[in-house]
């Protein structure tokens, strides 16, 4: 029996400690900057400390702490820059890496659900994790067959651990909040928890990543890893090599950003169109950047745990195509009649048409041109003026209500878009949507 549910009250005492700490240090710096120091100094070292203890808090406790943070990492962008710098390096290590489970524990889970034979799987099993994430960690290994696997091990009592800590998570929005302006913290909890059960259920995972691995299996874009072998709490599939996505918006040219986010649109928008389903885990530690098999040795996008998926066996709703379209064309009153109809207006509520459109118009600029540059900036500028209470979009954005149908499908896009601007990416949005998402061409198509 691990002892990850027995650290329940550990982990709630250091959630709600996590706020006093951090006042703690504000009161430290202040001393300090009436003591002399510049303060300019004192409030980026205050922000690097910040970060360093949110960081320490959420990696360690693993569960839905870290899965929390995963999440919150995508939103980085829409952070000021003069702040952004501790944070970004913070929670990016949140997004593949976190204390690991040590090798006799993992043995033990392995003996228990593939059985006391399981060595005789692997030609080779690594006892150094590969990864360490929110729910569980990777080994790499070769299978009996000689592929080179990735082999998934869920922790020991990751179920209890996960909604204790989503459960506590709540008491901290209030610190990380402010950090991304615009974001609704407590929403995004909720639907955190309302997807523990799947989270948790790898026979779902294998299920969703064999549909992908399948469909993809010939694309010279993209590419998800098949299933070799799947039990209880135990996920193995072929192994994937490539240029995690972090490492390319810390350190990649400009090509690999433009590639990189090409094939992250395509991804979101083909795949609930081919597969029926939406990978809703977007965070930068689930891709990698795999070369492909042309002469010139074009870029792949890897993507890997399937975790999380919504089901959309039509593909994405027609009306979100819809809506768009009739936004591009200015047709105000039609863009209100269809948010009205599927449920982002309550028929109590009585909106301007106009203002409507003035509030998404913003927001919907990346498909109103062939190739749109995501930037860090524009996040910003969008993310400020909805939560800037002198803005007519924040009170505008009050009055709409995010029916929980589409609630994983903006999520998804909201953080993919996220992860576009962290990459400073072009990418050629308004294509894809033509291609790939129902409703937005129309009969008479935009172009």
């Amino acid at each position: 029996m691990s002892d990850l549910p027995r650290k329940a009250v550990t982990r709630t005492a250091k959630l709600a400690a996590l706020p006093l700490g951090i006042a703690g240090r504000a009161t430290l710096g202040l001393g300090k900057r009436i003591g002399g120091r510049p303060a300019d100094v004192v409030a980026a070292e205050l922000q690097q400390r910040t970060a360093e203890q949110l960081f320490k808090v959420l990696g360690e406790l693993k569960g839905g702490a870290m899965k929390f943070g995963q999440v919150l990492s995508v939103f980085e962008a829409a952070l000021p820059e003069e702040v952004a710098g501790p944070y970004r390096a913070a929670l990016t290590r949140l997004q593949d890496a976190a204390p690991p489970m040590p090798s006799a524990t993992v043995h033990a889970v392995l003996a228990e659900r593939l059985g006391p034979g399981w060595r005789d799987d692997f030609l080779e099993f690594d006892d150094r994790p590969a990864a360490a994430a929110s729910i569980g960690q990777v080994h790499r290994g070769v299978w009996r067959d000689g592929r080179q696997v990735a082999v998934k091990v869920q922790y020991p009592g990751a179920g209890e651990a996960l909604l204790a800590d989503l459960n506590q998570l709540a008491r901290v929005a209030r610190l990380v909040g402010p950090l991304v302006p615009g974001l609704d913290i407590k929403p995004l909890i909720t639907a955190l928890r309302e997807r523990v059960a799947e989270e948790l259920d790898y026979a779902l995972e294998a299920e969703a990543q064999r549909a992908h691995a399948r469909e993809f299996a010939d694309d010279p874009d993209i590419l998800v890893p098949d299933v070799v072998s799947q039990a209880d709490q135990v996920l193995v599939t072929e192994w994937m090599d490539g240029v995690p996505l972090a490492e390319v918006i810390a350190r990649g040219s400009q090509e690999e950003r433009d590639r990189a986010g090409e094939l992250l649109v395509r991804f979101l928008f083909a795949g609930p169109a081919r597969t029926g389903l939406l990978h809703a885990d977007t965070h930068p530690g689930n891709f990698r950047l795999v070369k492909g098999d042309g002469p010139a040795g074009t870029w792949r996008l890897g993507v890997m745990d399937f975790g999380t998926v919504d089901r959309l066996p039509d593909g994405l709703p027609l009306p979100i195509g819809t809506a768009l379209r009739l936004a591009l064309a200015d047709e105000a009153g039609a863009v209100l009649e269809m948010l009205r109809r599927e449920g982002f207006v309550r028929p109590t509520i009585e909106l301007d048409p106009e203002a409507v459109l003035d509030y998404l118009r913003p927001m919907i600029e990346p498909a109103a041109t062939d190739r749109f540059t995501f930037t860090r900036s524009w996040m910003r500028t969008q993310a400020a003026r909805i939560a800037d209470p002198r803005s007519p979009a924040y009170d505008l954005g009050k009055q709409l209500n995010l029916p929980p149908s589409y609630l994983l499908i903006h999520r998804v896009t909201l953080s993919t878009v996220g992860v576009l601007c962290q990459l400073g990416a072009e990418a050629p949005f308004r294509e894809e949507l033509m291609e790939w998402l129902p409703g937005f061409a129309g009969d008479e198509g935009l172009g």
